[in-house]
This record gives structure tokens, C-alpha cells and sequence, in this order.
């Protein structure tokens, strides 16, 4: 299956750029942390079907305010209603919000951060041939 984490963080790196907020979007928190950032995580989901994944994804919102944190993580929803297509190469069917906005301040450095929870439903690609079963 498709790292459903780089179809997401590929797909708002470029989003976020094109409506003015070019903000890193990353898997893995940079140190020192930006004081603006998005970080996706997968934290489960399920297979669909044989050719279908189910990606729980969470994803965090950093910024210098709680008001910030709150618009950017309000920005990031928005703009994943729109990432069912084709996203570099990968069919994203559609997404489900399985958890709404959510104030969470960062627990070590006490920094404005807002959550949320999706589920993406993506389709498979062929895995190249590994050789002969032995």
C-alpha cells in the first residue's frame, strides 16, 4: 500500500503554499521545531480491501498563538476536502474527519498547537515482483 503519510504531506505542502501559507508539513518533528508546522502521523487504520487502505491519520497544527494554531489546523481541514483525485500517483477515494478540531497544547514545550483525526480510504499499487515464491 501507498505511504499514506507522504500522499498527505506531499499534498498540503503544496496546498498550504498555493493559498499564501507556505508552512513546513513534515512526518517527523525538526529540531529546533518552526514556529509554524504541520506534522501527519499515522496512528492505525485498516486494510480496506485487498487493493484499498484505510489510514487513520493525526494531524497537528504548531503556531506563535492559539489563535494561529486554531486557523492553520482550520486551513489544513479545509484543504483535505479536496485531496480525493490522484495524488501523486496514488487514488485517494475519499476522507473522513474521525476527529474535529482539538486544543492540544504541546505537552513538552507548553507551545499553541489544535489536532485533528482523518481516515483517508486509498487504493493500492502494484508491488514490483520480489522473484519466485520459494
Amino acid at each position: 500500500m501507498p505511504d499514506a503519510v507522504a500522499v498527505v504531506t506531499g499534498y498540503l505542502r503544496l496546498a498550504l503554499a498555493e493559498v499564501g501559507r507556505p508552512v513546513p508539513v513534515v512526518s517527523r518533528i525538526p529540531s529546533p521545531r518552526p514556529p509554524e508546522c504541520v506534522r501527519v502521523e499515522r496512528v492505525g487504520g485498516t486494510r480496506g480491501t485487498v487493493v484499498s487502505d484505510r489510514p487513520r491519520l493525526d494531524i497537528h497544527a504548531w503556531a506563535e498563538t492559539e489563535s494561529a494554531a486554531h486557523d492553520l489546523a482550520a486551513m489544513v481541514r479545509a484543504l483535505l476536502d479536496s485531496i480525493p483525485g490522484v495524488r501523486d500517483d496514488v487514488t485517494v477515494y475519499r476522507i473522513t474527519e474521525v476527529g474535529g478540531l482539538m486544543w492540544l497544547p504541546d505537552d513538552q514545550s507548553g507551545s499553541p498547537r489544535y489536532a485533528l483525526a482523518v481516515e483517508l480510504h486509498m487504493r493500492g499499487r502494484v508491488l514490483p515482483p520480489s522473484g519466485p515464491p520459494s
